[in-house]
């Protein structure tokens, strides 16, 4: 965490999402506010283009089709440059926005900014986690820890659920 910033629990379902801007995979400025109106699913993922993340990317990927037709769009969010994004969007086809938050204040103030231990070793880093934001900017759904194998098929079932009581 920087020195200008506290920490921040992770936001609860029924809270307004936190708004930010940050550069797409393209390095064209993306607002979720400028969503509104529509389902958006937020997922932070620690890196680009390692296993686990490919892993839920892809799978999130497969998964677009029918997320789509829920009217609901998807954002990847990490701490990598837009460069990197590209790649690992070109490398694995896929379809959705992928944003980089090189100073981790939006992953800070979703409360993924974490430290984490690896190997005996301490460092700071994204907490893989997801939020479905309504088209009014209230998060419906919060995975505060998320599995890579398992969590498309959550996604869709809850945006099922939450898209049948609207």
């Amino acid at each position: 965490m920087t020195a200008e910033t506290t920490f921040r629990p992770v936001p609860r379902a029924g809270e307004e999402a936190p708004d930010f801007t940050l550069p797409d995979d393209t390095g064209q400025p993306c607002t979720l506010s400028e969503q509104r109106g529509h389902w958006v699913l937020l997922f932070f993922y620690p890196k680009d283009d390692t296993s686990g993340c490919a892993r839920e990317a892809c799978a999130l990927r497969d998964a677009d089709p029918e997320i789509k037709a829920l009217d609901a769009r998807t954002w990847g969010v990490s701490i990598l440059g837009s460069g990197s994004k590209a790649a690992f969007k070109a490398k694995y086809g896929l379809p959705f926005t992928l944003l980089a938050d090189e100073e981790h204040r939006v992953a800070e103030a979703y409360g993924v900014w974490v430290q984490k231990t690896n190997y005996g070793k301490t460092y700071w880093g994204v907490q893989r986690a997801s939020f479905l934001v309504d088209p009014s900017g209230r998060l419906a759904h919060v995975w505060p820890k998320v599995d890579p194998d398992t969590h498309a098929a959550e996604v869709l079932a809850a945006l099922k659920q939450v898209r049948r009581s609207t």
